[in-house]
């Protein structure tokens, strides 16, 4: 039941233009996750996202991968379930979502960072654009016999405080 109720509502979210529309453009911020969108220009984003770190003394990152992508939910899950998490990453970080799926590879705008062996990856910025860090998402999981699968709030925690200005 539960289940139904939030597809039905999902889908008159991303259904309804206005909110569709509000929902693509708007940036991501603590207790929401955005979606990867293949229509994004990953080019303006990032501009904006410069544009947006140089005001606010933040660095920028960027996070890779798809809808397509069980890990980078899972990794999506972690800030949506974890509030102190989620606010210090948008107290230091302009987050940019790059999609990479069959309707948009992203292979152009991507060229520009080191090659990436899995999704999610993240990169993290300066407020310039400048790459500072390239962070494979796997070395911030569980243990692969852990009993739960998914990404490890110490050590995505660790990652984010490393790497903030």
């Amino acid at each position: 039941m539960k289940a139904s109720i939030l597809f039905l509502l999902a889908f008159v979210l991303l259904c309804h233009p206005s909110i569709a529309q509000t929902a693509a453009s708007a940036p991501s911020t603590a207790g929401q996750i955005e979606k990867f969108d293949p229509a994004r220009d990953s080019k303006k984003d990032l501009q904006h996202a410069i544009n947006k770190a140089k005001d606010s003394h933040k660095r920028i990152l960027l996070d890779v991968g798809g809808e397509w992508c069980i890990w980078c939910h899972r990794l999506d899950s972690l800030f949506l379930q974890n509030k102190d998490l989620a606010e210090f990453m948008h107290r230091h970080y302009v987050v940019v979502k790059v999609n990479v799926s069959k309707q948009n590879t992203n292979d152009a705008f991507l060229s520009q960072f080191p090659k990436v062996a899995g999704y999610p990856h993240l990169f993290v910025l300066n407020s310039s654009g400048k790459l500072v860090h390239s962070q494979d998402t796997g070395d911030l999981e569980y243990p692969k016999n852990y009993p739960v699968k998914g990404h490890d709030k110490k050590k995505v925690f660790a990652f984010l405080k490393k790497w903030a200005k």
